[in-house]
């Protein structure tokens, strides 16, 4: 059985989620898979390895299991996160596409759906949590930073190209104002990139959920394109060195600046 959840702890305020980096099937649920399901098209691909290294003291909250298991960035009580748009569910139904991603008749029942969230959902964010409590009791802020990222043409999601830098944070509610100022103010210098403050992507329930700047604990989630990192947005979804190299420099420039930020909010 592998973990649902793996954490690295680091002595910044800085936390680092990943939800849907992680690419574990239990095989008794992946039996269950139809042929497009199985390939697991709408992971956040390579999300960690962008990240990685980025901020050294950063901690780190990472899910193993696919979002297919389960989605770690969904309400456990299933509302949606967009009222009225297409999107995917708790335990989705469908890929990005609009396609179905169960054999017919084999998808979660309600037991099915209860069981993942105690073995899945509920661990990954009590770990999740635990650091940004421990983490706030140390410095008197944690800043959650939630890394996502998405195809840039899904007409079934959105209309059009996404913007390479989508940052999310439920229209100013999740963090205080000068952390989301800083990300864009990083993001709107990024020679040759395309970026939005609350487009289509708002922040999911993870940032919606600990983002409760009043408690110190401020949330903010990037969903970068996969345009900006991937040499196709297709299988095998293919890193590509050159262009992650690129980017990683402007992400490492936001985490730096929001760290910077967070030490001179707390004094």
């Amino acid at each position: 059985m592998t973990d649902p959840v793996i954490v690295k702890h680091g002595s910044s305020p800085v936390v680092l989620g990943f939800p849907h980096t992680g690419t574990y099937v239990p095989p008794e649920i992946e039996k269950h898979l139809n042929d497009n399901g199985r390939l697991l098209a709408d992971t956040d691909w390579h999300v960690d390895r962008l990240y990685d290294g980025l901020l050294a003291d950063a901690t780190m909250v990472k899910a193993n299991f696919h979002r297919y298991v389960i989605d770690a960035n969904r309400d456990p009580a299933g509302g949606s996160l967009y009222p009225g748009q297409n999107t995917t569910g708790l335990v989705p139904e469908t890929d990005f596409d609009g396609v179905a991603i169960w054999k017919d008749g084999e998808g979660p029942g309600e037991a099915d759906i209860a069981a993942r969230i105690e073995g899945f959902h509920r661990p990954y964010h009590a770990a999740l949590a635990a650091e940004l409590e421990r983490v706030r009791k140390e410095h008197g802020i944690a800043i959650l930073y939630d890394c996502h990222s998405i195809r840039s043409h899904i007409p079934f999601l959105f209309e059009g190209k996404l913007p390479d830098f989508n940052i999310g944070t439920n229209l100013g509610v999740t963090c205080a104002p000068e952390f989301e100022a800083a990300v864009e103010g990083v993001v709107s210098l990024a020679d040759g990139y395309t970026h939005v403050v609350n487009g289509r992507f708002k922040g999911g329930w993870t940032t919606r959920h600990y983002g409760k700047p009043e408690t110190g604990v401020h949330a903010i989630q990037m969903e970068l394109a996969q345009s900006t990192h991937l040499t196709t947005e297709a299988p095998p979804f293919a890193y590509d060195e050159e262009k992650a190299a690129k980017l990683r420099r402007h992400l490492q420039d936001v985490l730096e600046r929001i760290e910077r930020l967070s030490f001179s909010a707390r004094m």
